[in-house]
């Protein structure tokens, strides 16, 4: 193994904002700086919800160049969206968002073709309205896909842009449900029977592997001298961050906190059977042959959108507020896709407890109390189911991603799973990206080589779980009744 230090560039594209992060690593070091930071707005325009594409690549051209002289780039973004390009490599449109309505009503078609257990068995994949394959079934006859020639997942699409040369990424590849978890390959047969062109996909990539070098272009607008490579990483978000869970072990559940919470673990096959496919599980390829079985929780969405109907308030007041609030005195299920769709969310959540008949959150504070219990107990919902229908022993949960800031969440989460919680790092896919390519450049060695040095580097807070376990099972069972 190299003795050198290098510093890698992680481009981390959120939901609501991207970054540009170095990662320097060494013999035992592992040190973290934020380069450039951005906006990412999705826009309404008249046809639907679109992602502002460009404006995030301007992002990563700015954070590439106040990264300064780095050994590699590496991408990872949020999961399932594509950018569509035409025979001369041009981008056909802005992409969709994956919260745009086009996708109401396409699973039902879906299913009538390819029976939703049947679906399951074959890709492990929950239903979501938004998989990539919704949306393909979507687009099926618009004068847009009729006139594409090649499909790129978004951090793809970016790497495209600044090698020059196409390549679909595993992990993310796996959250389109159009992958087969146990050949780790396309699953050619659903594909066919749903009509879905496989061959607009660019060829399949691992974490690991090389993606180009920054195009003379690229280095002459960023300053950059070159070759700089392009290191394929976990390229979803979220098989970046589980790459950086600071685990020891492998007795551990991990709850990757943002936009979204995807609680799980992380196993050595998937589970394809129809108790995991009602529990809502799903099967996500994750590094060195791993499968991030999981469930999808709205996450602190909840949280993003009342803060924004709020005028955005000072978050630190609000958490204070709803520390001092009463506990699970109203929860709804962050699991309900009514919540899916931006606006209006504090009268959302008024709704649901009114209609569940659990009293009305009255202030920002309240509100804030509900949401964060109600995120706790489906992290206890999830973390148990997961372990009821694999076996697999859990001692400790593992909280990365932002939510690890959150230190009423993260105690909530320790007393609802009656486990103790680890909270950070709270930059863990830029983390997990980051040693990714250090382990292509020889600097680390496998995965459990990752986690020591992370947990060796990187600030750590331990929870203990504490109060009444009758109290998170009262509240299940008040959401049970209401569903």
């Amino acid at each position: 193994m190299s003795r050198t230090s290098r510093a890698y560039a992680a481009v981390d594209l959120g939901a609501s904002s991207g970054r540009v992060m170095v990662g320097r690593v060494g013999p035992g070091t592992l040190e973290l700086t934020e380069a450039h930071r951005f906006v990412n707005r999705p826009v309404r325009v008249p046809e639907g919800l679109r992602w502002d594409v460009l404006g995030l690549y301007a992002g990563v051209l700015d954070g590439l160049r106040a990264a300064g002289a780095v050994d590699s780039v590496g991408i990872d973004s949020w999961a399932v969206d594509y950018g569509l390009l035409d025979g001369d490599g041009a981008l056909l449109g802005n992409p969709v968002h994956y919260r745009d309505a086009r996708t109401e009503g396409v699973a039902e078609k879906v299913w009538a073709s390819v029976p939703a257990a049947e679906l399951y068995a074959a890709t492990g994949s929950q239903y979501a309205p938004f998989n990539t394959l919704h949306q393909l079934k979507a687009a099926q006859g618009t004068r847009q896909l009729a006139a594409a020639q090649r499909l790129l997942l978004i951090p793809d699409l970016l790497t495209y842009w600044l090698t020059g040369e196409a390549g679909t990424e595993l992990t993310n590849a796996s959250t389109t449900q159009l992958i087969d978890p146990r050949t780790r390959d396309w699953a050619h047969d659903i594909a066919r029977r749903l009509d879905i062109d496989l061959g607009l996909f660019a060829p399949l990539r691992q974490p690991g592997d090389p993606a180009g070098v920054l195009r003379a272009e690229v280095l002459a607008e960023t300053g950059l001298t070159g070759p700089v490579p392009v290191t394929t990483v976990g390229s979803h978000d979220t098989a970046s961050a589980v790459a950086a869970v600071p685990a020891v072990g492998e007795r551990f559940a991990y709850i990757c906190t943002g936009t979204w919470s995807l609680a799980g673990l992380e196993l050595a096959a998937p589970v394809l059977s129809e108790a995991s496919r009602a529990a809502d599980f799903t099967n996500e390829l994750g590094l060195d042959g791993t499968v991030r079985y999981l469930r999808n929780i709205m996450g602190l969405w909840l949280l993003q959108e009342c803060v924004r109907a709020w005028g955005d308030p000072d978050l630190g007041a609000l958490l204070r507020a709803a520390a001092e609030a009463p506990g699970l005195r109203s929860v709804v299920d962050a699991e309900d896709a009514g919540f899916l769709a931006p606006g209006r969310m504090p009268e959302r959540i008024a709704e649901a407890c009114r209609g569940s008949g659990q009293p009305v959150p009255r202030t920002p504070g309240a509100v804030t109390r509900c949401v964060l219990d109600s995120l706790a107990l489906a992290h206890r919902r999830a973390v148990a189911d997961a372990r009821r229908l694999t076996g697999h022993g859990v001692d400790v949960v593992h909280i990365v991603g932002g939510g690890a800031r959150n230190t009423l969440l993260c105690q909530l989460t320790a007393d609802a799973c009656g486990l103790p919680v680890v909270a950070g790092p709270a930059e863990a896919a830029a983390l997990g990206n980051v040693l990714v390519q250090a382990r292509a450049h020889g600097l680390v060695g496998d995965r459990a080589d990752m986690r020591r040095l992370l947990a060796r580097t990187q600030p750590l807070t331990h929870y203990e779980p504490s109060g009444d376990a009758a109290a998170w099972d009262a509240a299940e069972d008040r959401l049970a009744a209401a569903r």
